[in-house]
């Protein structure tokens, strides 16, 4: 092997291991950010969410009111636009081209990049009232309690899914690790009907991630700006049809058989011999 090729694949491998640990600490920053700052502040008192006392009128004319939800929703828009634009074929055919088997991880990178902007410059609103928040006792306790235990709970769903779902191919460390070893793209090793439902699915969370967004002890109007958007995007962003399904209900049967059957009594099918089956 030659000295080349031997320094290529190792500024292959450190400019993939940095990109995970950024995005990792990105998705736990994400996590505090999304969960255990509201959760844990309204628990503690420490910082009140709700001014209930001000009329909807007057915080709606207020400008630090509208110039934070301005500043916020130029935040979600920046987000949305980096997401979707270099998801969009003709710009990913482009950077595709340019960083090879990069492009999946400076993909991510940019996305991690993105989030980090909208969580350090996002501006919470506590001059103005909530939608709704829960202070009467026992619930100002109990409700808090039980948000925390759900929220751990959907984070824990998450993670396990994205496992499931092939998590070092999601975050473009596979693509390097095939490059290097000669066997081409990651996704050309799935079956069709699996490339058809990633191409449709690539963040399957959606429901646990609305979750995490909208139940809270405590909605003031930047939340309501961040849960909605993030909702509608989600929404509008993934397109799964009676294929996909039929796929995912096939492989939690095949996944549900594997579990079932006696140990040492083997599976010898594959991804794509469960899918002749399924079909």
């Amino acid at each position: 092997m030659s000295p080349s090729v031997t320094a290529r694949g190792s500024a292959l491998c450190v400019l993939t291991l940095l990109n995970f640990a950024f995005v990792f600490i990105t998705g736990a920053d994400f996590v505090r950010f999304i969960s255990f700052r509201a959760i844990y502040q309204n628990i503690t008192g420490d910082s009140p969410f709700c001014q209930d006392k001000v009329a909807w009128t007057e915080a709606l004319s207020d400008g630090a009111v509208l110039g934070a939800l301005a500043l916020d929703a130029g935040l979600l828009a920046l987000f949305v636009a980096q997401h979707s634009l270099l998801a969009w074929a003709p710009v990913k055919q482009v950077y595709q081209a340019g960083l090879g088997v990069l492009s999946r991880a400076a993909y991510c990178c940019s996305t991690a990049v993105a989030l980090q902007i909208l969580m350090k410059f996002w501006q919470p609103v506590h001059s103005a009232p909530c939608l709704w928040s829960v202070r009467h006792a026992p619930w100002n306790v109990w409700f808090p309690v039980l948000c925390f235990a759900l929220h751990f709970l959907c984070w824990a769903i998450m993670c396990s899914i994205l496992l499931i779902f092939d998590y070092p191919e999601l975050l473009g460390l596979k693509q390097v690790y095939y490059d290097l070893l000669g066997l081409g793209d990651p996704m050309s090793h799935k079956s069709p009907r699996a490339q058809r439902l990633f191409s449709h699915l690539r963040h399957p969370v959606c429901l646990e991630l609305g979750v995490v967004l909208w139940l809270l002890p405590a909605l003031p109007l930047d939340r309501l700006l961040l849960a909605g958007s993030l909702t509608a995007y989600l929404c509008l962003a993934h397109s799964l049809d009676k294929q996909d399904l039929a796929y995912l209900a096939a492989q939690f049967n095949k996944k549900l058989q594997v579990f079932a059957s006696p140990p040492g009594g083997g599976n010898g099918d594959t991804e794509d011999g469960g899918d002749r089956k399924a079909e």
